[in-house]
C-alpha cells in the first residue's frame, strides 16, 4: 500500500474512534499531512501520532469515514473479505431460502464497516447505492468482489444519481457494472414482487420492513385493512396473504398506485377484496370513522436533517392523531418513522401526545425496528433509523 496522507486529530478528538464509532467530523481535524482528494484513503492518528484508523476523506461535516480501525494492508482481498463477512452472517441468519426469498441487504454501510454504500440484492441483481466519494470511485472493484463472493448474483447495478453528494464534481450516472438484467420480480417468504430498480424509490423495494410485514400478516386474518403511503403494497400483500377480509392502499402517487395493482394480481390474481386509491394521506383519512380494524402509517422520512426535526415531530404527531380517531374501537395501528435524525423517544412522545389529543386509550403492543440484515454497529447509533409501534386502540 502506497504512503497515505495523514489525518492529524486534535487533543481529546481521539476518544470516539478509540470506541470504533466510524466517523470523523471537519472540525476535529488539526492538521493534514500531505496531499488530499475527496474520495482519498487517509490514515487517521491522534496528536501523538497514535494510528486510530483508516477512512475515505470527504469535503463535508462528516469528513472521514472511518472503514478500518486495524493497520493494515487494503486492497482488493480487504474489500472482499469484508463481502465475504457480509454475506456469510447473512446466510447464517437464514433468511435466505431458494425459492422462497431472494430479496435482502447485503451491505448496511456502517454495520457492516462499508460506511457510505449499501446493497440490496434482488434474485440475481445486485443494487449498489453510495453516499460517498470514497467508496463511488471503487465501485468497479467493488462490483466485481460482489460477483465474485456472493453466489445468487450475477449482475451489478448502481444507483446514485440521486444519493451522492449533491456538492461533488464527479459525473454520476445510474447504470450497469457488470451484466445486464431487466427490472423483475423477486421473492419474499414466497410472495411476489416487482422491483424496478431504475426509477423506483430507494433501490426499488423497502426491504427493511420484512419482519414488521409477517407481524402484520398475523393479526390480519378477517380484518379490515388500511395500508397509508402503501409504495409496492408489501403491507397490503401480507394482510392478504393471511386472510384479511378487505385492503386498502393508498398512495400519492399514481404509479405506486399501479405497482401495488400489479402485485396483487401476481400473487392473488382471483381476488376482489383489495382497492387502492391515489390520495393525500391526510386528506384520505379525514373522514373513514371506524371502517378499518387495522392502519399502517408507514410514511417517507418526515426529516433528514436535524433542522427539520420539529416540524418532523409534529407531522408525526398529526398523522398519528388522525389515524387514532378514526379507527375502530379495538383496532391496531402500525406506525413508523424512517427518519433517522428522529429518535426512538422522540418518535413515542409525538405518538403519546397523538393518543392525548384523540382522547383515546392505547397500549404499545410491539416495538419494531429493522431487521437483521439491516443490523446497525453497537459503535454507531445513527445506524438504527427505522423505529415502530404497534398500538392497541380501544
Amino acid at each position: 500500500m502506497t504512503e497515505l496522507t495523514q489525518i492529524i486529530l486534535k487533543s481529546g478528538k481521539d476518544v470516539a474512534l478509540f470506541r470504533l464509532h466510524p466517523w470523523v467530523f471537519s472540525g476535529a481535524i488539526k492538521k493534514i499531512k500531505g496531499p488530499i482528494n475527496e474520495g482519498d484513503i487517509v490514515e487517521i492518528v491522534n496528536n501523538k501520532f497514535e494510528f486510530l484508523g483508516y477512512g475515505h476523506y470527504q469535503i463535508g461535516s462528516i469528513a472521514i469515514r472511518v472503514f478500518s480501525f486495524i493497520e493494515e494492508e487494503i486492497n482488493t482481498n480487504f474489500w472482499r473479505k469484508k463481502i465475504e463477512l457480509a454475506y456469510n452472517y447473512r446466510k447464517n441468519m437464514n433468511f435466505i431460502e431458494k425459492g422462497k426469498t431472494n430479496i435482502f441487504r447485503l451491505l448496511h454501510a456502517e454495520g457492516d464497516g462499508m460506511p457510505g454504500m449499501i446493497v440490496d440484492v434482488y434474485n440475481d441483481t445486485a443494487i449498489m447505492q453510495f453516499h460517498s466519494i470514497g467508496m463511488f470511485l471503487m465501485r468497479e472493484e467493488l462490483a466485481k468482489c460482489i460477483v465474485d463472493t456472493v453466489e445468487e448474483v450475477t449482475s451489478v447495478y448502481s444507483k446514485s444519481e440521486a444519493t451522492m453528494p449533491k456538492k461533488s464534481e464527479l459525473e454520476v450516472v445510474d447504470g450497469f457494472i457488470i451484466g445486464e438484467s431487466k427490472a423483475q420480480f423477486a421473492l419474499e417468504n414466497g410472495l411476489k414482487f416487482y422491483i424496478d430498480w431504475f426509477t423506483g424509490q430507494k433501490t426499488g423495494f423497502f426491504i427493511d420492513q420484512r419482519e414488521n410485514r409477517e407481524l402484520l400478516g398475523s393479526y390480519s386474518k378477517n380484518k379490515s385493512v388500511l395500508n397509508m403511503f402503501g409504495y409496492t403494497g408489501g403491507f397490503s400483500v401480507y394482510a392478504m396473504q393471511e386472510g384479511a377480509s378487505l385492503v386498502h392502499s393508498v398512495d400519492a402517487s399514481a404509479k405506486a398506485t399501479d405497482l401495488v395493482n400489479m402485485n396483487v394480481k401476481e400473487n392473488f390474481p382471483d381476488a376482489t377484496n383489495h382497492e387502492a386509491f391515489t390520495a393525500d394521506a391526510f386528506a384520505y383519512m379525514a373522514d373513514i370513522k371506524d371502517q378499518y380494524d387495522i392502519i399502517i402509517l408507514d410514511p417517507p422520512a418526515f426529516a433528514k436533517q436535524r433542522k427539520a426535526l420539529h416540524n418532523a415531530l409534529q407531522g408525526y404527531k398529526r398523522l398519528n392523531q388522525i389515524a387514532l380517531e378514526q379507527i375502530k374501537p379495538g383496532g391496531i395501528i402500525f406506525t413508523f418513522s424512517c427518519s433517522q435524525v428522529v429518535s426512538k423517544e422522540n418518535f413515542r412522545k409525538s405518538v403519546f401526545a397523538a393518543a392525548t389529543n384523540a382522547k383515546r386509550k392505547v397500549r404499545i403492543m410491539h416495538q419494531l425496528t429493522q431487521p437483521v440484515d439491516h443490523a446497525p454497529s453497537i459503535s454507531h447509533p445513527e445506524g438504527e433509523y427505522l423505529k415502530g409501534l404497534v398500538l392497541y386502540v380501544e
